[in-house]
């Protein structure tokens, strides 16, 4: 078989005309590498070609799904894992990624399924221990494989033909017919393809899921083809200093982007968080200063989150301003509209928000109840925690509506609130339900003033 020999950089993929000492692209010195590569090697992908059918005649397989008993993992990723998927994890190190998935492995397997886990980070010792830690008892039906190797990764897959391949992490395994070190592009890139050649095959399918390493910029590692290739990315996310992980999938091909799962990382693994709202809002028996409570989206899916905000004095030339939860732009936008457009001054005070549980306000249907949680706190009045605040602030101070706020009253309502400040966008009265008051207001001067004339 006739081999050819190319020069790609083994940071960013580049393929080179020759030798040369400076990748043009990312800047890398010494990064180009000589590649010996089969002209033949991509025959193998024209094994599973089949001619083509009408659209028309395609049938559907209504039991294309393996659901799991996570019902947080079955929600971000649209119901449960398709048979002939590859899925991509990707999290920083020490999030729960192997965790998460000996989860998996051991409810997929209680359910009948066979489970081929395979590691090319840990012994099978290492993973042993972790299993006994997470699992009850330890099934029949997971095998596990300790290589670095994808020729053996891939004979374990022929010879026990799993349901389901797991395989922690892409990164650190290479294929023999590739003369590059893994981690490469290359190598990433080919292993993926030779998972996306098993998992698709119409004979025997099988569900893929991949963990992918994190970059020091919280980016997925290797090239973007990666996430080009797989059918879903998802996305651990965690502050180390907490015990909140959140699954988020970025791209589904087979079901809603941007649904997230919630979790509590403990001694034991993974704790699903069935009533999120109930995690983010701390229950009192008297209202405090300087509290306000949003009413978020966060993909098909409504969390109601407690904002607690600390305004003090200033003795320094620029006041401080700190957003555990929010954009530091965004902060200082909001904290100038209140300032310009409510008459609170702010210039001389320092502001420090943040949510109770940790969780990221991302979308602007929180800016209205981050604006009255500061200006409890410069006012020193409390508002009524029963009372959620659901609108985004124009620079102008103008209230503006967020979508779908029919169903976030009946959220409201169902978690025990008595009334909801949001944006009259002059269509009329929303939905009106029985012991809640829905108050609708053009611009955040009319609400400061009903909220604090009160008290």
């Amino acid at each position: 078989m006739k081999e050819k020999i190319i020069y790609q950089c083994r940071s960013c993929g580049y393929i080179a005309p020759g030798w040369i000492g400076k990748c043009p692209v990312c800047n890398e010195w010494e990064s180009i590498e000589e590649i010996k590569s089969s002209k033949n090697q991509n025959k193998s992908k024209l094994q599973y070609l089949s001619n083509a059918k009408k659209l028309s005649d395609i049938e559907i397989n209504k039991n294309s799904r393996y659901k799991s008993g996570i019902g947080e993992f079955n929600r971000v990723i649209g119901g449960g894992l398709i048979i002939d998927s590859v899925s991509i994890l990707a999290a920083k190190p020490g999030s729960g990624k192997s965790t998460l998935l000996l989860e998996l492995a051991y409810d997929y397997s209680k359910q009948g399924l066979k489970i081929l886990y395979l590691s090319g980070e840990e012994s099978e010792s290492q993973i042993k221990s972790r299993a006994l830690r997470i699992m009850p008892e330890i099934p029949d039906k997971i095998w596990l494989l300790s290589t670095n190797s994808m020729d053996l990764a891939i004979d374990a897959i022929e010879r026990i033909d799993p349901d389901i391949v797991f395989l922690d992490s892409i990164q650190t395994f290479l294929l023999s017919e590739h003369n590059s070190k893994q981690g490469s592009p290359v190598q990433t890139v080919e292993c993926t393809n030779k998972l996306v050649e098993i998992a698709k095959n119409p004979e025997k399918p099988k569900a893929v899921v991949i963990i992918g390493h994190m970059t020091k910029s919280d980016e997925m590692a290797g090239l973007r083809t990666l996430e080009h290739m797989v059918d879903t990315v998802l996305f651990i996310e965690s502050d180390m200093s907490d015990d909140l992980r959140i699954l988020l999938s970025t791209k589904n091909r087979f079901g809603r982007t941007g649904e997230i799962g919630l979790f509590r990382m403990q001694e034991n693994g993974f704790k699903e968080l069935k009533d999120p709202s109930d995690e983010f809002i701390t229950r009192r028996d008297s209202d405090i200063k300087g509290s306000a409570v949003a009413l978020i989206r966060e993909g098909s899916r409504y969390i109601a989150v407690e904002i607690e905000s600390l305004v003090s004095n200033s003795f320094q030339p620029y006041p401080i301003r700190i957003g555990e939860c929010v954009n530091k732009n965004r902060l200082n936008t909001l904290i100038a509209i209140l300032e310009q457009r409510a008459g609170i001054k702010l210039y001389d005070k320092n502001v420090i928000i943040k949510t109770t549980g940790g969780l990221d306000l991302k979308h602007q249907d929180s800016d209205l109840a981050i604006l009255m949680s500061i200006a409890s706190s410069v006012v020193d009045k409390p508002i009524d925690n029963k009372t959620a605040f659901v609108a985004e602030v124009g620079l102008t101070g103008e209230l503006k509506p967020v979508k779908q706020m029919d169903q976030r009253i009946s959220e409201l309502q169902r978690l025990g609130y008595k009334s909801c400040y949001y944006a009259d966008n002059g269509r009329g009265k929303i939905i009106e339900l029985e012991n809640f008051k829905a108050v609708p207001k053009k611009h955040i001067t009319e609400v400061l003033k009903e909220v604090f004339d009160n008290h």
